[in-house]
């Protein structure tokens, strides 16, 4: 008999949208209730910052392999080679593939050299604008949570490796220029990829692998004394 009068009961034209949308409404109520407290997000991304922070505030010298991609303006370039870093913002880039190029810092100056055009490029560090000087900091004193506002974990993107969290923020010292940065942290709190989005869409991107942690690395290793008959410009460095 019930069913017999639902059959004939006519409903005004907009009830059966009220009805949708308080079904609607209980769903995301629902899924609201099966998300992590706000809190415990925000714990979660707290924690795994101190980790990083203390992983590499307690590292004198690191060594790794990398690869730095840039995309923009229609291009890709894809370049390799290895990384130094010692405290205090102490910097050996050396590209070998495509071509090589040399990215040194002592942590006064900064020297950029390409040995196919015989060319060098000389700065001080303090005037330094480039998207390398921040990953020097990663061996000082530095939080996350301090250099990068509205630090947050992502979570519309996979992760290059499984098991690895990213996270997004915008750095402080570079928000003129960089309006995204995401970190790839491991479970080991190793920083695994940084990419960096600038505020014309361009991206760079730079992956670490084989690192080795607190070897003896001397402070010549960051010295650059540049060949004879070599192009010296003092400005900025190009890329």
């Amino acid at each position: 008999m019930i069913r017999k009068i639902h059959l004939r009961v006519t409903l005004p034209a907009g009830r059966p949208r009220r009805i949708l949308a308080r079904v609607w409404w209980i769903l995301a109520c629902a899924l609201l209730l099966l998300r992590p407290p706000i809190t415990a997000r925000a714990q979660d991304i707290h924690q795994t910052a101190k980790a990083v922070d203390e992983h590499y505030n307690r590292l004198r010298t690191l060594q790794t392999d990398f690869t730095e991609i840039y995309q923009g303006a229609g291009m890709e370039r894809v370049e390799a080679g290895t990384l130094w870093l010692k405290k205090p913002r102490k910097m050996r880039w050396e590209y070998r593939s495509p071509k090589e190029k040399l990215f040194i810092s002592d942590g006064k100056a900064v020297w950029f050299y390409l040995p196919a055009e015989r060319q060098l490029r000389k700065t001080e560090f303090r005037k330094l604008d480039d998207l390398r000087s921040p990953l020097a900091f990663l061996l000082g004193k530095a939080k996350l949570e301090n250099e990068l506002q509205g630090l947050s974990k992502v979570v519309d993107q996979p992760s290059l490796e499984p098991g690895n969290t990213l996270l997004r923020g915008v750095p402080k010292a570079m928000a003129d220029r960089v309006s995204d940065v995401l970190l790839e942290i491991t479970p080991a709190s190793q920083i695994a990829r940084i990419v960096l989005t600038e505020v014309d869409g361009t991206t760079t991107e730079f992956r670490f692998s084989r690192p080795k942690e607190n070897l003896d690395l001397s402070d010549g290793r960051f010295q650059f004394t540049p060949p004879p008959d070599v192009e010296t410009v003092e400005g900025e460095l190009g890329q």
